[in-house]
């Protein structure tokens, strides 16, 4: 026998989540700042550091004819680019600079996250059960995750290069979840009323949230590696803030980490479910639009991670294989569950 819907609590979640969302935004802002100055510190600091080890070769260019020394004048400056990427940015993603502005980025995130925490529990509690059973439980539920997730990995790693895009899709997620998939307070449909959605679809929502990260990494990866070839081939460094993002090696290497955690996830996501549709609609797979593109989002990053582990996919294509599995992500749950019919349509809201 479900309660009675406490609309009340509804509605104090409402205004949870928005202030949430305005503090995400004021974060990412912050974020967004401290790439722009940090930037340009670190290519004063990489400038510094090239005046200095070219000052160091001087006394050893004495001898050196004049065509020579015009030469060794112009070549450190591509060199010391490269040098300058693995001084400023730590292989090891350890914390080496103070950037106040990404100081007060984390901070806030970490208000939003509390407040965020606070919309979500108070929807479950006005609800009666778990708060991800539609759309809009989902996306918000799903953005809470990706801002856990991101404030967790920077108690060990530095990564807050990555902070003005992990909250740029935050807020995007809070926005689409406002604008486009509202949905009030509500009871589950009779479908939905079962253990497995806290297991089912708890664990999606955390490996979409890991997903996310993965994909601003590989989206910074491309740059990155752009970027280490134009130096590589001797032109000019304008890197800008991507003095401060690590190797494009170290990127792949940590999103490859990430993703093979969130593919278990994502197993077990349609493994459950299809134990799940077992025992709501008495089979275990039906070709359900929604379980075909499930299936297709494990084939993707199946394949991501057997071509990166066994046929030598580095570099650009695993990149861009992690890319595509994340656009698979965002199909699966926008343009399929609104436009697609099936088992898994409750009115164009459900996240199951």
């Amino acid at each position: 026998m479900m309660g009675p819907i406490n609309q009340t609590l509804g509605e104090y979640s409402e205004l949870f989540m928005l202030l949430a969302a305005g503090t995400y935004v004021i974060a990412f802002l912050a974020f967004a700042w401290d790439m722009a100055t940090s930037g340009k510190t670190a290519r004063r600091d990489a400038s510094r550091l090239a005046g200095a080890k070219a000052a160091a070769k001087v006394p050893a260019m004495a001898g050196a004819s004049s065509a020579g020394a015009a030469d060794g004048g112009s070549r450190p400056a591509s060199s010391s680019g490269a040098n300058g990427l693995a001084e400023v940015a730590d292989a090891g993603l350890a914390y080496a600079t103070r950037r106040n502005a990404a100081r007060v980025g984390v901070a806030l995130s970490i208000l939003g996250l509390a407040i965020h925490v606070a919309g979500v529990a108070t929807r479950g509690i006005a609800a009666g059960r778990v708060p991800w059973g539609n759309m809009y439980e989902f996306c918000t539920t799903g953005a809470l995750l990706v801002t856990a997730v991101f404030l967790l990995t920077l108690i060990k790693r530095d990564l807050r290069f990555l902070g003005t895009f992990v909250l740029g899709l935050v807020v995007v997620m809070m926005v689409a979840a406002a604008v486009a998939f509202w949905t009030p307070v509500g009871h589950l449909v009779p479908a939905l009323q079962s253990y497995w959605l806290v297991i089912h679809v708890s664990i999606a929502v955390l490996s979409s949230a890991l997903f996310t990260l993965t994909f601003s990494m590989a989206v910074l990866q491309l740059v990155q590696s752009r970027r280490e070839a134009k130096i590589a081939a001797g032109g000019l460094d304008h890197g800008g803030f991507m003095r401060l993002v690590p190797s494009s090696l170290t990127l792949e290497t940590l999103s490859y980490r990430i993703n093979t955690i969130a593919f278990v996830g994502w197993t077990l996501t349609v493994m459950f479910g299809a134990i799940w549709a077992e025992k709501a609609w008495g089979r275990f797979w039906g070709w359900d639009t929604k379980e075909v593109w499930s299936f297709v989002i494990w084939v993707v990053y199946a394949a991501y991670l057997h071509a990166r582990a066994t046929r030598g996919w580095t570099g650009s294509r695993a990149a861009w294989l992690s890319i595509v599995g994340y656009v698979c992500v965002i199909f699966n749950f926008t343009i399929v569950n609104i436009y697609f019919t099936g088992l898994h349509s409750y009115g164009g809201v459900s996240a199951g």
